[in-house]
């Protein structure tokens, strides 16, 4: 494996440790699930040109798609949920009120 890659698939494990450690803060979890998702970008991407796969050249700009529809519906829940409760702290949120 070159070296290129393990960097990548290490970039893709912190942001998911990140994911893990601040899933208490949505700001945290947000900037985490970008960086997993920029992490996979560039990995398809790279894999992609190296075993010349014409077939797949759509599937990066897809996940890219699909990252900012994730980027979008979350910057609109942390921005609904700060202007309710004033703060992104999810443990003191309760999420079963209507």
């Amino acid at each position: 494996m070159p070296p290129i890659f393990a960097n990548i698939i290490l970039a893709f494990a912190t942001a998911f440790l990140g994911t893990l450690i601040f899933r208490s803060h949505l700001m945290s979890s947000l900037l985490c699930l970008e960086g997993m998702m920029l992490s996979m970008f560039i990995l398809s991407t790279l894999i992609i040109l190296n075993m010349h796969l014409t077939v797949s050249f759509m599937m990066p700009i897809l996940l890219l798609v699909f990252a900012a529809c994730e980027a979008a519906i979350g910057l609109a829940l942390l921005v609904m949920v700060s202007n309710t409760y004033g703060l992104d702290y999810i443990k003191n949120l309760n999420l079963l009120q209507c």
